[in-house]
């Protein structure tokens, strides 16, 4: 298996004022290509370091892909570092100088000085155009390994990867990507759904774990060689391991996604809508539907009743029920979930309501009681959850506790 090495500059970068996303995303595109990514270096913006790692990495990895300092200002010093860390004297590149020339031009601008400097690099190098902004990327091949030098911004970065390098990388070496099948989860804990996995027996098969709230996700990783039937009897058995927590499959074909992507594509192909009514999680439901492509066909309206008298004039919550139920409990999630439904007009409605904190609490109802219910045409479900962690980690657990609930009844799951 070949080796690769990512290499992030930028004083931005080794200081923590910018989060390394280049990296992460790079890692995860090599290693599915079929690469073993062994090393990540990041390196601030002095000529010398920089020089060092680039030599040092073209000793030790087969491709060598590098992020930052291929800009117009004083600091950009990647095409420099290159130039003499493998006597490759810098050189202007006319076709480059006329194509950032070009980008200005068609603003109405005029080109500053300074980005003349973007259009001098590495003698002999492979020039990779750059079409979505000024900086082009480059690759020079040493010491047997393949060094591709890329934009820091990372939606420039990962067109050029893709568009540019990408066909580079496939014509050079000899790769045997594997499989990856995502299995996609909510409402369970990283910790106890490894437990509730426990142990796939295979040795080529790799199973790791990764949470983006509100999902934690199992990742298997298939050797080339592995046959489809296999793949998919051990994503079937994981699969019955996990349970009713399981909400989608990636990379068997189904096309997958979050899940309000996944509660939504239901939705749609019933032809059903959903409404919400939203106390503690302040619209962020909302928000999760209407961020899914082609939400306005299954996603008919949402209500923010933060104060009880909003719950009262918009969802048509009885006073009596607050008076002696409380904001937070199941009588008024119930009504709030039936009076979005009713008002709106839609299959299904949503009612959360809850303590977020950090205030608030109470001994009998602490910061973290949350009640989501949904109103469905056969009944109003219900479920009353303590949820852990801050402020904002209550909302998003919550939020994505209501759609899970509505994904179960549309999976037949409840």
């Amino acid at each position: 298996m070949p080796t690769a090495e990512i290499l992030s500059q930028g004083d931005e970068v080794v200081t923590g004022q910018t989060v390394n996303t280049n990296a992460a995303w790079l890692a995860e595109q090599l290693h599915d290509l079929g690469f073993s990514v062994v090393w990540h270096v990041s390196v601030g913006d002095v000529l010398d370091d920089i020089r060092a790692q680039v030599r040092a990495a073209a000793d030790r990895a087969d491709l060598v892909v590098s992020t930052g300092g291929l800009g117009p200002t004083d600091d950009d010093l990647t095409a420099q570092a290159v130039a003499e860390a493998f006597d490759r004297p810098l050189a202007l590149d006319e076709r480059v100088m006329a194509h950032i020339a070009g980008l200005y031009a068609r603003f109405g601008r005029t080109m500053p000085e300074v980005n003349r400097k973007q259009a001098w690099l590495p003698h002999g190098c492979i020039v990779l155009d750059n079409h979505w902004g000024t900086a082009p990327g480059f690759a020079v091949e040493e010491s047997g390994a393949l060094l591709a030098f890329l934009p820091g911004v990372p939606t420039e970065m990962r067109k050029l990867f893709q568009r540019r390098l990408l066909p580079l990388i496939e014509g050079q070496f000899d790769l045997a990507p594997g499989r990856l099948v995502t299995l996609r989860t909510t409402g369970i804990g990283e910790s106890n759904l490894q437990e509730r996995v426990g142990t796939v027996d295979h040795d080529a098969i790799t199973v790791s774990y990764r949470t983006i709230l509100p999902e934690n996700h199992i990742k298997l990783r298939f050797e080339a060689s592995v046959p489809e039937e296999q793949v998919r009897a051990v994503v079937d058995d994981v699969a019955e391991r996990i349970g009713r927590a399981l909400f989608t499959v990636e990379g068997l074909g189904d096309p997958g996604g979050d899940l309000a992507t996944v509660a939504g594509r239901a939705l749609a192909e019933r032809g059903e809508t959903l409404a919400a009514a939203e106390s503690c999680t302040g619209g962020l439901l909302a928000a999760m539907c209407t961020a899914v492509p082609g939400a306005s066909a299954w996603f008919l309206q949402g209500v923010v009743s933060y104060a009880n008298d909003a719950k009262v004039q918009l969802l048509g919550v009885s006073p009596s029920t607050l008076e002696d139920y409380g904001a937070v409990s199941t009588e008024v999630c119930h009504q709030m979930a039936s009076g979005i439904r009713e008002r709106a007009g839609s299959t299904y409605g949503i009612g959360i309501t809850g303590i977020a904190g950090p205030s608030g609490g109470s001994e009998m109802k602490p910061v973290g009681t949350v009640h989501v219910a949904l109103a469905a045409p056969d009944a109003v479900h219900h479920r009353k959850l303590r949820l852990p962690g801050d402020r904002r980690r209550i909302q998003q657990l919550a939020a994505a506790a209501a759609l899970d609930l509505l994904r179960r009844k549309l999976q037949e799951k409840l």
